[in-house]
């Protein structure tokens, strides 16, 4: 248990940026399914309005370090590649 103030402290903020990070990379989770979810429905046009409002999301959790910018990368990759490969229809 920490003993001093400073490291009580340190306790308290590891609490809570566990929590938030934690709430982050579930909201990336998701809007990764949601994206997965659109395209296996095979609707082209709202899987590709669905990556789009995923992109920024997935951005922005890289830039704050919670995950690797090349898994951010790689990711929003594969999601294009299979949009991409959708019929256009």
């Amino acid at each position: 248990m920490a003993n001093s103030a400073q490291a009580r402290k340190r306790a308290r903020q590891a609490t809570a940026t566990h929590a938030r990070n934690t709430a982050l990379k579930s909201a990336l989770r998701t809007a990764v399914k949601s994206v997965r979810k659109a395209i296996l429905s095979g609707n082209k046009e709202a899987a590709l309005q669905q990556f789009q409002a995923s992109q920024a999301l997935i951005d922005r959790i890289a830039d704050k370090k919670i995950v690797h910018k090349n898994l951010a990368s790689r990711t929003k990759s594969r999601l294009s590649q299979a949009i991409k490969a959708m019929p256009s229809a």
